[in-house]
């Protein structure tokens, strides 16, 4: 589904990505770990177009896409929950939905594709008509998910989605997204610091550190010897 190819990018003079390879399989979920500041955010951002490329290659479905905008690359089958979630706070949890597939959906789409995420996330019914801000931050985290899954995507970015969240919350959040993944065929890149939840998410990892990956595999080989030199503190 997705191919990243040698993948740079930069902030002014300074290399913030450098030389990224990697693939996602149709359905996989794929972890990016790191200690902060590696590179993690800048990826995801140049992936869904928010950063441009200083080189290399993105291509989704054999199409490259390295220079699309956001909004083109949302209409070929892609979604990015940012981290902080930056749902609008003043808008009702109706409207946060709404507009998630604002531009990609007609009104009977829209309809039908809020009455599935009220069934995924029961919690955000209860405060359809509340404004997000009010909301906890676990359900900020459902509700920032369910408005990037409006547009019925078939590709997940998501950047670190169980920061600032309960345990018993990152848990249900984790069921869910497995719950959609098995009905939608749903594949996820999933920028992570919770190792245990990305452990229960993912069949493969990447590691990066200054910008580059430096370990690529299953999840399995997570162990001590990797989390101590890659990943602690």
């Amino acid at each position: 589904m997705l191919e990243v190819e040698g993948l740079r990018v930069n902030y002014g003079k300074s290399r913030a990505v450098n030389d990224i390879t990697f693939t996602l399989k149709d359905g996989e979920c794929l972890a990016v770990l790191g200690r902060n500041g590696v590179g993690k955010t800048t990826l995801l951002k140049c992936l869904i177009g928010l950063l441009p490329p200083a080189g290399g290659h993105v291509i989704l479905n054999h199409r490259d896409i390295s220079f699309l905008p956001p909004h083109e690359r949302c209409r070929l089958g892609m979604a990015y929950i940012p981290q902080g979630r930056e749902i609008l706070p003043g808008l009702t949890v109706l409207e946060n939905l709404r507009l998630g597939s604002l531009g990609c959906a007609g009104a009977k789409a829209t309809q039908e594709r809020t009455e599935q995420m009220l069934e995924w996330f029961p919690i955000l019914r209860e405060h359809l008509n509340r404004p997000g801000g009010v909301l906890s931050g676990g359900q900020q985290q459902q509700l920032a998910v369910a408005r990037a899954l409006m547009t019925s995507p078939k590709l997940l970015l998501l950047d670190e989605p169980t920061e600032g969240i309960q345990p018993n919350v990152v848990e249900e959040l984790g069921e869910i997204l497995q719950r959609i993944r098995r009905e939608e065929g749903l594949s996820l890149l999933l920028v992570e610091q919770n190792l245990g939840f990305a452990r229960a998410m993912a069949e493969r990892c990447l590691i990066l550190e200054k910008g580059t990956v430096v370990r690529e595999g299953k999840t399995e080989f997570l162990g001590e010897a990797e989390i101590k030199k890659y990943l602690s503190v």
